[in-house]
């Protein structure tokens, strides 16, 4: 077994990977902020069984439907959350982008990245340690 299968670190590459997407998720948002008709978007937080495997619908390729021509795959969940505030704030052009809820959800994303990423590169060196390399 090598080091990148164990499920504590495969867990946190997971974790660090749905960071980095929600941010470009969140970026996609704030500049399409001035866009008509444009509604934000947010992905669905990873969840992960006792063992550290993710669980749920989440997998290595998940399908989205990022336009309404697509199909939908069936029985598989979207990989986007659906906003249920979408029409709460939005403007006469149609555009529901709040960029001050996008940006406190892009600072807390990085704050929650920075944490992922030190808890990952601590259990690297714990691991280092361990063998005697550390």
């Amino acid at each position: 077994m090598s080091i990148n299968d164990l499920p504590v670190l495969s867990a946190l590459r997971t974790k660090m990977q749905w960071h980095q997407e929600r941010q470009r998720v969140l970026s996609e948002n704030v500049s399409n902020s001035d866009t008509p008709n444009f509604r934000p978007r947010e992905l669905v937080e990873p969840k992960f069984d006792k063992t550290g495997a993710p669980a749920g619908s989440m997998g290595p390729l998940a399908m989205a439907v990022t336009s309404t021509s697509h199909m939908t795959p069936s029985g598989a969940a979207s990989s986007f959350d659906q906003n249920r505030n979408a029409g709460f704030e939005t403007r006469p052009a149609g555009n529901a982008v709040n960029l001050e809820e996008e940006m406190m959800k892009s600072a807390n994303n990085q704050m929650d990245y920075a944490a992922v990423t030190s808890l990952y590169s601590k259990s690297l060196h714990l691991l280092k340690t361990a063998i005697g390399k550390g």
